[in-house]
């Protein structure tokens, strides 16, 4: 439970992973996701996929816990991407949108967990919006390259780098922490489907993620395509390569029978 009438929800996306499976039982408030005590006043919901959600935490506990997860992140990131929700309890009111902050009818953690799970899942879409762009920026020069020229000027091993790195973008949203799926959370707690729906269109969930999709797909494509080509320009260098030999093989039969 969160103390008090308000608190505020703010979503920290801290790296690509976070190793959970020792924390201390005795801290531990519900599973799935884990939801623990701060030390200090405040709830924490932690995700696998390196995501902490903070209700009700003041700064300095909020310092040591980030201390405390530090060495259990992989792949930290340099600085935290952020997604903040401000949240007022009040039980006799209906669930919702109200003055720019979510009311809820209690503070208790199926309803923090709930709220947890589509505010990380908002911090690591926005991550990875931003992750995204930024492959685009890098990808256009080589197709006005293309457009302008005919040709591109880039390694095959730099293509298939990018290729990785989007591949990775959907394992991560896709697989890993499953941002089109429902939180397994509403199988105990059909209560909570019309909160998790208001939630996940507020923040537009299904939608930015159709857009990641789509444009993931085409980013893959364009990259890929890119790929074949360089690919094929080797190929007919080799070709050439071959017929060079073979021209030159021919040449030093003919030198042979004729000076022979």
């Amino acid at each position: 439970m969160i103390a008090g009438t308000a608190c505020n929800a703010r979503a920290l996306l801290l790296g690509t992973r976070l190793d959970l499976s020792n924390w201390p039982e005795a801290e531990t408030l519900a599973r799935m996701p884990l939801a623990v005590r701060v030390p200090g006043g405040g709830i924490a919901v932690l995700f696998r996929y390196g995501a902490a959600v903070l209700f009700g935490v003041a700064p300095e506990a909020e310092r040591a816990l980030r201390e405390r997860l530090a060495p259990l992140v992989e792949n930290r990131y340099r600085s935290a991407d952020e997604e903040s929700l401000a949240l007022r309890v009040e039980p006799g009111r209906a669930e919702g949108l109200a003055d720019g902050a979510l009311v809820v009818q209690s503070g208790g953690v199926a309803r923090l967990q709930l709220v947890a799970d589509v505010l990380s899942k908002s911090a690591l879409l926005a991550h990875y919006e931003t992750r995204l762009a930024a492959e685009f920026d890098r990808i256009e020069p080589f197709a006005l390259q293309l457009e302008s020229h005919g040709r591109i000027q880039w390694r095959t091993r730099e293509h298939l780098q990018r290729i990785g790195a989007l591949l990775r973008m959907e394992q991560r949203m896709v697989g890993r922490a499953e941002i089109g799926e429902k939180p397994e959370l509403l199988w105990d707690h059909p209560e909570l489907e019309r909160l998790y729906a208001l939630l996940e269109a507020e923040f537009e969930v299904r939608e930015r993620l159709a857009v990641m999709e789509r444009k993931l797909d085409l980013a893959g494509r364009t990259v890929r395509t890119l790929v074949d080509l360089i690919n094929a320009r080797h190929s007919l260098r080799v070709e050439w390569y071959i017929v060079a030999l073979i021209v030159v093989e021919i040449l030093l039969t003919l030198y042979g029978m004729w000076f022979r």
